[in-house]
């Protein structure tokens, strides 16, 4: 099993619904022998979650805390099936990591066949990076063109810890992760783990991602949370494609 030397899912108390502090959070990647660290505050559609002014003022916040570097991003939200998302491009070029998910709180469901174009135009979006929990169920999705059209544009698609906790009470996380990561292995796609921490004591908590993969097979060769330099270069490309 794998290192993890990144967790780049993580959301502090400018989320509104969490529970540590930025500087909390870096702690907590430092003693847990973390190289990178990313905060994805979630999107104004979320109730209680940080203004577009949280987003203007980046460039205060240290870019290494205790040794740990510091990517401050945004978990955007997709609205619809049109690929609307809630944070301005603008404000999205000012992000460190791009990270765009599905939320009950704010997607307008359609289709299964609609959900998945909405998904696939964020894919193609070429400012964004990571697909957070794209196999959660919140979106009834054709996972096998979100990962082809992930393999076409480099984009990460995550597998999340969190999603898989019983206490959320998403019937289909397993599953359909499952059949995520079988999709991933046959077209070797790189998927990236995110423990979406939404406290510090969970920062890179990657235990029920651990057993799904090694239950699957999973090569370590396509998880990146042990790869921190390929991480950046993949940062890097993406940003050269928009620049």
């Amino acid at each position: 099993m794998i290192k993890a030397l990144l967790d780049v899912h993580t959301h502090t108390i400018v989320s509104g619904h969490a529970y540590s502090t930025l500087q909390e959070m870096a702690e907590a990647a430092r003693l847990k022998g973390l190289h990178i660290l990313g905060m994805a505050e979630h999107g104004p559609s979320i109730e209680g979650a940080c203004s577009p002014m949280y987003f203007r003022n980046l460039h205060v916040i240290p870019k290494e805390i205790n040794g740990v570097q510091i990517l401050i991003g945004a978990e955007i939200n997709l609205l619809d099936s049109t690929g609307k998302l809630d944070i301005a491009e603008s404000t999205i070029d000012r992000l460190m990591v791009r990270i765009v998910g599905i939320h009950n709180a704010c997607f307008r469901r359609g289709s299964v066949d609609e959900n998945t174009d909405g998904l696939l135009k964020v894919i193609r979006n070429p400012k964004i990076d990571i697909i957070s929990h794209p196999a959660d169920g919140t979106a009834e999705l054709h996972l096998e063109k979100v990962v082809l059209e992930a393999k076409e544009n480099g984009i990460l698609l995550e597998v999340n810890n969190s999603s898989l906790n019983p206490n959320r009470n998403k019937k289909h996380a397993w599953e359909y992760n499952r059949e995520l990561l079988r999709l991933c292995k046959k077209y070797e796609l790189m998927v990236i783990l995110g423990s979406d921490a939404h406290i510090s004591y969970d920062v890179a908590r990657y235990d029920l991602v651990f057993k799904l993969l090694e239950e699957e097979e999973f090569p370590d060769a396509l998880v990146i949370n042990d790869k921190p330099e390929l991480f950046r270069e993949i940062l890097k490309r993406n940003r050269a494609r928009v620049s």
